[in-house]
């Protein structure tokens, strides 16, 4: 071995880690660099308008994560449509038109998902092509409720099986085809529960956003070696949201609680029982509802995935992101 090749190897098991990792990994300040010039195209009173309850991102935040971000999207999406021409050269192929680029956006509950798809919607759709941007999340593939009452699914409403994934993979599969004017059904947050026929269209986008806890979910592999698509087979690429298991939960609780006071007290609210019970009783309301429902969640579907992605954005306490991690090509 050559003193060059020696000098290469990891010298302990810390640097070892970052050796083999496929992950390079980034503090949120270094990070920042690699926004270069790319301007800040949103406002303060954007952001807090973009912003989920209690998430308090600000602009410094899409300064210092946010930019560099769009940058590297920026360049991905360039590469998708230089590889994309290629091929259809390559195939003789002149009738077919370009294909959206689509991220793919993953994390638990409480952790900032909402509010990352959204500032990132903004800040793409500002670019200086101006492309076409489109934002969809999975809750309107969620089986109403009725379907999940019949098949006592509701106590696993966000788990993998309270999805139809045939109907997900059909509006992907249509999305990538470029075809016009495809339906997403539409959810309510207020009512907790899938809207009878009513649906966005999603009219061939240059990009689309699809977000949700479980679009990194993989699946068993087909013993007759037959193709079975998963969710981010029509990804490319994709972002999976981080934090502190102890973190999620404490931020679970608190926008429960904020929610009592808030969303809880409409009368048209699945929830609204729980604004008429005392404080103590709705926090041991949240406490069983993250215990039994969405901690399970995490650790059984949602965090195995995340090794997944292409990038992670690590959370700290206070909900800035810490550390980003993107994979190595």
């Amino acid at each position: 071995m050559t003193n060059a090749a020696q000098t290469a190897e990891p010298a302990d098991a810390a640097s070892a880690a970052d050796y083999y990792s496929p992950y390079h990994s980034f503090t949120a300040e270094e990070w920042a660099k690699f926004r270069a010039d790319t301007p800040l195209t949103l406002t303060a009173d954007e952001v807090q308008r973009l912003r989920s309850l209690d998430d308090p991102i600000n602009l410094d935040e899409v300064r210092r994560i946010y930019l560099s971000l769009s940058r590297l999207l920026s360049t991905h999406v360039e590469g998708s449509q230089l590889l994309f021409q290629q091929r259809n050269r390559f195939l003789s192929l002149s009738d077919v038109t370009k294909t959206p680029f689509i991220i793919g956006i993953a994390g638990s509950v409480a952790v900032g998902k909402s509010t990352t798809a959204r500032i990132l919607k903004e800040l793409l759709a500002r670019w200086p092509s101006s492309p076409k941007v489109d934002l969809i999340t999975t809750d309107g593939f969620l089986y109403p409720n009725a379907v999940l009452q019949r098949e006592n699914l509701m106590e696993r409403k966000g788990f993998p099986e309270s999805y139809d994934i045939g109907a997900i993979l059909r509006f992907l599969s249509a999305i990538k085809a470029g075809e016009p004017n495809v339906q997403a059904p539409r959810y309510s947050h207020l009512t907790y529960d899938v809207l009878p026929n009513e649906f966005t269209l999603v009219d061939r986008p240059d990009i689309l956003i699809f977000e949700g806890i479980n679009v990194l979910q993989s699946r068993a592999l087909p013993a007759d070696g037959k193709i079975v698509p998963i969710v981010s087979d029509f990804f490319d690429f994709s972002i999976y949201i981080d934090a502190e298991e102890e973190q999620i939960h404490q931020w679970y609780v608190q926008r429960f609680m904020r929610l009592r006071e808030t969303a809880f007290r409409d009368p048209t609210s699945f929830f609204k029982k729980y604004a008429a019970i005392d404080r103590e009783a709705a926090m041991a309301v949240a406490e069983n509802l993250w215990e039994n429902i969405n901690l399970k969640n995490l650790r059984q579907n949602i965090l195995p995935t995340r090794p997944r992605a292409d990038l992670i954005l690590r959370k700290g306490r206070n909900h800035f992101v810490e550390t980003v991690s993107l994979r190595k090509l």
